[in-house]
């Protein structure tokens, strides 16, 4: 149980999605995922770089981890799906295709599920993880991408494995160091520390 006293806590028996939608309520909370939207556009700009057509590693996804930890998968699906959007409208990288702004709302619904509201661990952080490299990058961006470029899943599938597997220790140690950053000085800035989270 989370403490009564906190205003970020969920009333009994509160549904975590209709508490993250709630987020979008604040001035500040919007104002931040404009910050966080900005710097991820840097990011995609600066800080990737694509490995041929089927792979790319970048920073970019650091930005909606926070968000998606900070306020919810709501609002986490609400704020990827919409940058996804606006990155490709700024600097296109190909043909749009609605696939990959479905596959970043997913990301955020898995982040923001796993992660808000609940005891920050190196375990929770593996979790989250893991589900979005099987469940987004392995299972529907593979599917964007053999209809888009008319390939065999198992022409592209085993680089795009290869890569998701090396990367998993260093995206989860990255991850479970900023958030826990990000909980010790932006987080009581939206309501404060949860003393006890579910």
């Amino acid at each position: 149980m989370m403490t009564s006293g906190n205003p970020r806590s969920l009333g009994a028996g509160e549904n975590r999605w209709l508490g993250s939608l709630r987020e979008f309520r604040s001035i500040r909370v919007v104002a931040f995922c404009g910050v966080m939207c900005a710097l991820a556009m840097i990011l995609s700009a600066v800080a990737t770089v694509n490995l041929g057509p089927y792979v790319k590693i970048g920073l970019s996804g650091i930005p909606n981890q926070v968000v998606d930890y900070l306020f919810g998968p709501a609002a986490g699906a609400l704020f990827s799906g919409a940058l996804e959007v606006i990155k490709f409208m700024l600097r296109p990288d190909g043909v749009y295709f609605p696939g990959f702004t479905l596959s970043a709302v997913l990301a955020g619904v898995i982040y923001g599920t796993v992660l808000y509201r609940r005891p920050l661990s190196v375990a929770r952080v593996f979790v989250a993880h893991l589900l979005v490299k099987l469940i987004v990058n392995l299972g529907c961006n593979t599917l964007w991408l053999v209809i888009l470029y008319k390939k065999a899943v198992w022409a592209i599938f085993p680089a795009r494995a290869m890569t998701n597997l090396i990367r998993l220790p260093g995206d989860v140690l990255v991850t479970y160091l900023l958030l826990k950053t990000v909980e010790r000085t932006i987080l009581p800035l939206f309501g404060g520390r949860f003393s006890e989270r579910k």
